[in-house]
């Protein structure tokens, strides 16, 4: 797409790292997805950042999009993917970085930044403000049918999850994150029965880029990494 090149890097535990690239310039801004996105979410902002001069970099996650799958997936940590994105610079000779995380990608970038704060220049993040961990703010703040407590539940999620193929749930999840309300599940509900099954896709994505890269690469991964982190950390 529009020269974006991609590439593996292998970290220190074995497992490769799917990384999209694109530019040239010294400055280095590097995009963190959230849930349940892979780098195709950064597409666009990546050739913007790029033909203002700067090289910009998006990975996928360990257990997501083309990145290899942890051998236990239910034992991820943030501290993974933080260790897996500081190697990642390392192995592209790159030492300081712009980071933009959205979604579970912000609190990622804070970290990220709190723990090497001499590879971080800046960083901006969308949806998600800085949270200490086990802050009680996290918690009890919204209904019990809150996406967020039912997918920490383990097994729950997995049996909401396992009605449908994986491109299915990840076409429900987009359609119901795409309103203006936060989707609440009833006591006698699971996430995925919030969606009308004729509903099409929001309007920001095309059948063809939803099949061709989420689909897909969801297809692929699972998500049992996902389920992992964020929720269950």
């Amino acid at each position: 797409m529009e020269g974006i090149q991609h590439k593996f890097i292998q970290v220190s535990d074995g497992l490769k790292i799917h990384v999209a690239e694109i530019g040239s310039g010294p400055s280095v801004v590097v995009f963190l997805h959230g849930f349940p996105e892979i780098w195709y979410s950064w597409r666009h902002q990546m050739i913007a950042v790029a033909k203002a001069g700067y090289r910009a970099i998006a990975p996928d996650y360990r257990g997501y999009g083309l990145s290899d799958p942890p051998p236990e997936p239910q034992k991820a940590s943030f501290v993974d993917f933080i260790k897996d994105m500081v190697e990642v610079l390392d192995a592209l000779s790159i030492q300081k970085v712009f980071l933009v995380g959205k979604d579970f990608g912000a609190p990622l970038a804070y970290y990220i930044a709190l723990l090497h704060p001499n590879r971080v220049s800046a960083i901006a993040t969308l949806g998600l403000p800085f949270l200490a961990p086990k802050n009680p703010l996290r918690h009890n703040l919204l209904p019990e049918g809150f996406y967020v407590y039912r997918w920490k539940e383990p097994g729950r999620a997995e049996a909401d999850f396992g009605r449908f193929d994986a491109r299915t749930v990840v076409r429900y999840i987009y359609i119901l994150f795409s309103k203006s309300e936060i989707p609440i599940a009833s006591e006698n509900q699971e996430v995925m029965d919030l969606v009308e099954p004729s509903t099409p896709l929001p309007p920001w994505i095309t059948e063809e880029e939803f099949e061709s890269s989420y689909g897909d690469l969801y297809e692929k991964s699972g998500f049992e990494t996902a389920l992992q982190v964020p929720y269950r950390i």
